[in-house]
């Protein structure tokens, strides 16, 4: 049979099978405005460096990434890259963030735009 229904009042715990799980995928869905994602960004602390020495989004913001690859691409080939409208229409970086903070869909494309103009960047440095 059914459970007695139970009120979701102030002193309601709910049962870990409803509580919703803290997962690293549920972390990602809403980061923080600042949160760092790259150990070998210039102002990285040394320590965050040490935790993840191979990650090259660790330590580094999300508008670090976004000047970045303003920088590299250009707000046009940015558009052209990640067919979105705050990199099309009226582009800035405060816009880009407000969005990319909203859409984890989009974020994932602008680092791992990020990640290829990294590489990009290396192999045009050592050749």
């Amino acid at each position: 049979m059914n459970a007695p229904h139970q009120p979701a009042g102030p002193h309601h715990n709910p049962s870990p099978a409803t509580a919703p799980a803290a997962s690293p995928d549920n972390a990602q869905a809403a980061p923080q405005a600042d949160s760092p994602r790259d150990a070998s960004a210039p102002g990285a602390p040394p320590a965050a460096r040490k935790t993840q020495p191979h990650n090259p989004l660790h330590g580094m913001t999300l508008q670090a990434i976004v000047e970045a690859l303003h920088d590299y691409f250009g707000w046009e080939e940015l558009g052209r890259q990640i067919p979105v409208r705050c990199f099309q229409s009226d582009p800035s970086v405060a816009s880009s963030l407000k969005f990319l903070r909203k859409t984890p869909w989009a974020r994932e494309k602008v680092e791992s735009l990020y990640l290829f103009m990294l590489r990009d960047q290396r192999r045009n440095s050592s050749g």
